[in-house]
């Protein structure tokens, strides 16, 4: 065993829980991280820019093969109960977390890449329903897991691509590609700036030892696979095929700017246009925000993670009366540069960037304000960007 995964809380917790359900020894395993974004929400599935970084969160997936055409997983951090499958005609099913290792194992299938039948044992850190990505993180680790398992490397973006074509097609979830591109590409010290059209990627240096990224979970689960987010998606593409009549070379928002858009606001339905309006705004917010971090104009990027959070509330509506309240008590502490909502919303959690000296303050202040202001209790931690995914071995 390598010794940093003797040494990985995480990794242990995993194996101690195969042996308790499986009675042996796991070989093999991979982990993923979850993921922030620091700014560029709701632009992902508009070809846009986002800027997520991956966090000291993790999945971990840890597994055996089991020479049988089925496949056995446990998820210690939900029911416990065993998931059993056959991999031949594999279908998403109904129990909601092994959808989404389900989806990774038909795409490696679909690719030409037969997976065996394989024991496994999953088990996080990434806060569920808290606008982490912890099914990409999921998806990721459970794909870094097969690798190993078959004794090939899959091209990151690719391995990213299938993880979010398993979320399309086995979680109907519409969603863009940033949660699996960070959580499969994510570079320790660096933010990462990806442009969601040509899968383009440029690393954002986030290195400075007296500047935090303070996460603050709101405690307010979401669930973005009601009506929610599909229809911000339909309004998105509604608004682009409105601007195209004028100007037939936007194919996405991403080719829009304010001035197209205010030409066909007598088109579009006033709803319709506030949702593009922030996308719009928010491609510009995140490439100006990922120039200002690389020269360490933090002020800077506070200042565009403000205004980000407040076109989300007001014109995409996805933000939330605890995450308002999480954001105006960050802005009420000092050394505090900016602070928004991440994540598609509806809950979840808050991002703010803090000057290192002034962390604790500012947790304390936080934890404080929200439990008299909303009575309930936010949970804070601190992190610096992490590695992207791992694959292991175990013997």
């Amino acid at each position: 065993m390598n010794a940093n995964h003797a040494n990985d809380a995480l990794v242990q917790r995993a194996i101690a829980g195969f042996r308790d359900h499986f009675d042996t020894d796991p070989t093999l395993g991979g982990v993923a991280p979850g993921r922030v974004n620091l700014i560029g929400e709701h632009t992902d599935y508009n070809d846009g820019f986002v800027m997520p970084l991956a966090i000291e969160r993790r999945t971990v997936v840890v597994g055996v093969p089991n020479h049988s055409p089925r496949c056995r997983m446990v998820a210690l951090d939900h029911d416990g109960n065993m998931a059993t499958f056959m991999l031949e005609g594999i279908a998403p099913g109904t129990t909601e977390w092994v959808k989404y290792p389900k989806g990774v194992i038909a795409q490696f299938i679909d690719n030409g890449h037969p997976v065996p039948g394989f024991d496994a044992v999953v088990t996080s850190d990434v806060p569920l329903g808290s606008g982490l990505s912890s099914s990409a993180a999921l998806e990721v680790a459970t794909a870094s897991m097969i690798e190993q398992l078959l004794g090939i490397r899959i091209d990151p973006v690719h391995k990213a691509l299938w993880a979010q074509k398993a979320e399309h097609d086995y979680a109907n979830m519409p969603c863009g590609i940033m949660d699996q591109f960070i959580s499969a590409m994510g570079q320790r010290d660096h933010a990462l700036l990806i442009d969601c059209r040509d899968h383009s990627t440029r690393l954002v240096k986030l290195v400075d030892p007296d500047v935090a990224v303070l996460i603050t979970n709101s405690g307010v689960k979401h669930n973005l696979g009601d009506t929610e987010y599909p229809l911000r998606r339909q309004q998105c593409e509604e608004a682009a095929a409105t601007i195209a009549k004028t100007y037939p070379q936007v194919k996405a928002l991403r080719d829009a700017d304010m001035k197209m858009l205010a030409a066909a606001k007598e088109d579009l339905d006033e709803v319709v246009y506030r949702r593009a309006r922030h996308v719009i705004g928010e491609n510009e917010r995140t490439v100006l925000a990922a120039d200002a971090l690389d020269r360490g104009d933090y002020p800077e990027v506070g200042r565009l993670m403000y205004e980000s959070h407040a076109f989300l509330r007001d014109d995409y509506e996805v933000s939330c009366p605890e995450l308002d309240v999480l954001v105006e008590l960050a802005r009420g502490c000092d050394g505090v540069f900016g602070s928004r909502m991440t994540g598609g919303g509806f809950g979840g959690c808050t991002v703010t960037l803090v000057k290192a000296a002034n962390l604790n303050a500012t947790v304390e202040a936080i934890q404080a304000g929200y439990a008299e202001k909303t009575g309930k209790e936010a949970v804070c931690f601190s992190t610096r960007p992490a590695d992207g995914a791992q694959s292991f071995t175990l013997a």
